[in-house]
């Protein structure tokens, strides 16, 4: 079952038991580009896997490029996903919608099933897709049916975020979080937006199975526990733990990090550096 949108909630930190701890990190700038679409060749948008395989029946995290003035024809697909623009402007609705460009950190849903098309019209374009199974498949409109799901787009300048007055879940007055979507059924996945502002150096502490993020706007530095070393992190970029783990990043500026995860976490801003 896909998973409906919230845009605000006020909650408690929690935590599950997780007894190992696996850990990764990917850069923007080292990811290898395929097609979208295969079957359309270079008409297709690149895409690249960050976590997952959008060919298998896996969830999965993927970059996706565009041109500008791309559009594409209307279709449909076999699956849901969600997407969020990392770069440029985007559109994605029913193919008599008038154009909504929606901004870098805008996120938006795509149901299964449901005839649409997609267009840019930034200089250079580029969305994080994520999709809850798979694989990733474009078909043709005349297969177009209802799986009962909605559609959103939502413009980054209607998104609603808390400080750490409204969630036990920040601590630090530059920190601020804004809830995208939360499960619609009884596990705990949810997806949330992360603020960082004057060049924060933010700790965030996870005991989640699955904590994924993914940076959306800005620069970031991460920094490794083993071994210790920072790593600097382009928009697109991506890292990861599952089990308890504490991530520690710096935002060179203003900086937006996108987190999917199946248990709260805890952002901290104000450690020291090493």
């Amino acid at each position: 079952m896909f998973l409906k949108v919230l845009t605000a909630i006020v909650v408690s930190a929690v935590s599950t038991t997780v007894s190992s701890t696996e850990r990764s990190v990917v850069s923007s700038e080292n990811v290898e580009w395929g097609y979208l679409n295969p079957l359309r060749g270079d008409k297709s948008p690149a895409a690249a896997d960050l976590w997952g395989d959008r060919t298998k029946d896996v969830p999965t995290g993927m970059l996706v490029k565009f041109n500008k003035g791309f559009s594409s024809p209307p279709h449909i697909h076999n699956i849901s996903y969600r997407g969020i623009v990392i770069e440029g402007l985007m559109h994605n609705d029913d193919p008599t919608a008038e154009n909504m460009w929606l901004p870098t950190a805008s996120y938006w849903t795509q149901p299964a099933g449901q005839n649409h098309i997609t267009a840019a019209n930034g200089e250079s374009n580029m969305i994080y897709l994520e999709i809850d199974s798979g694989p990733y498949l474009v078909k043709p409109s005349k297969q177009k049916f209802d799986n009962g799901e909605y559609p959103v787009n939502l413009h980054s300048s209607n998104l609603v975020w808390l400080t750490q007055d409204q969630t036990s879940m920040l601590m630090g007055r530059n920190l601020a979080m804004s809830l995208l979507w939360k499960s619609s059924s009884q596990d705990t996945e949810q997806g949330y937006l992360l603020k960082l502002t004057d060049d924060s150096n933010v700790q965030i502490t996870s005991n989640a199975s699955e904590f994924r993020a993914v940076v959306i706007k800005g620069k970031i530095d991460y920094v490794s526990a083993e071994p210790k070393d920072t790593e600097h992190l382009l928009p697109g970029s991506y890292f990861g733990s599952s089990g308890m783990s504490t991530h520690k990043i710096t935002g060179l500026g203003d900086a937006i990090v996108y987190i999917r995860t199946n248990a709260l976490f805890q952002a901290t801003s104000g450690f020291e550096p090493e």
